[in-house]
């Protein structure tokens, strides 16, 4: 299998899509302004490794902690829905400490960025495409996801509060949407 640009270019815009970075803007504005801010450069290159290394090493190692991939899945499902209820509910239930750090790692790199469906799509797009193609597709949505984090600030302005609160409602319930779907695609496997 060659590296070509159209499959690049499909590669990036799946990753894209599952990324999903722009229906993130609300609960990345929420979680910028509960710790005080966001380090754009850090979530963008930790969420960079994560997606990396689990193009790399992600089967192996969920064989190794004898995971498949759809409970891996099912896992950042639940996370992923306790993010949309925090948006749509406007509780909360991740408890900031206020640590910039921390909040850069979880949530924001993960499950965010490179969730469970970011990093089980790395592993079915290995399937069909190069190495070399989905490590570009990936880089490439780095960069997206760095020119997103950076510009929170001026999206919050051109939005303001009621476009926020708006639009944080309305991604609440498509991030509820997305991980049942993801729950329902990976669960039935699991009860046995």
């Amino acid at each position: 299998m060659q590296t070509n640009v159209k499959d690049i270019l499909t590669v990036s815009f799946t990753l894209f899509a599952i990324i999903d970075i722009i229906g993130s803007i609300p609960i990345l504005i929420s979680i910028k302004n509960k710790m005080g801010g966001i380090k754009e450069i850090r979530a963008t290159l930790i969420s960079g490794g994560l997606m990396i290394l689990f193009l790399f090493l992600g089967e192996p190692f969920l064989n190794l902690l004898s995971l498949d991939v759809g409970s891996f899945a099912v896992g950042g499902s639940i996370v992923i829905f306790i993010l949309g209820l925090e948006m749509v509910l406007g509780a909360e239930f991740f408890k900031s400490e206020k640590d910039v750090r921390a909040a850069t790692v979880v949530p924001i790199a993960f499950p965010l960025i490179a969730g469970s469906g970011t990093l089980t799509t790395i592993i079915s797009l290995k399937a069909n495409y190069t190495q070399t193609t989905v490590l570009l597709g990936i880089l490439l949505n780095l960069i997206v996801v760095f020119v997103v984090l950076k510009s929170l600030k001026f999206i919050e302005r051109i939005l303001g509060p009621g476009g926020m609160i708006a639009v944080r409602k309305f991604f609440g319930v498509v991030l509820l949407a997305i991980a049942v779907k993801i729950f329902a695609t990976n669960a039935h496997g699991l009860i046995k």
